[in-house]
């Protein structure tokens, strides 16, 4: 089974979320708040889909490989460069993995 396409009812849905920075028929993009919040409740012991639920994506919607391919993008580049680059409120900070 190739990859879930999103239809333009999903697009529609999706595009509305803050936490989205585009969608198409083939994937999203989260903005980098998504990925900061992300990286956080997951140092916390949440699940992805449970962060996924948290910052109001539908997991019916999402599909579940998405979601754990996402997860394991956002670990990989944290053990990969060692820092997490964040912006809030137009600074970026850096925090080094220990």
């Amino acid at each position: 089974m190739g990859k879930k396409t999103f239809t333009e009812k999903e697009i529609s849905l999706l595009s509305k979320n803050p936490y989205v920075r585009s969608v198409s028929v083939k994937g999203i993009t989260y903005s980098d708040k998504f990925k900061q919040l992300f990286m956080k409740q997951s140092e916390r012991g949440m699940f992805p889909g449970e962060i996924f639920e948290a910052l109001g994506f539908d997991e019916e919607v999402i599909g579940i490989s998405r979601i754990r391919n996402s997860a394991a993008r956002r670990r990989k580049a944290f053990e990969k460069d060692g820092v997490m680059l964040c912006n809030h409120r137009n600074q970026i900070q850096i925090r080094v993995k220990r």
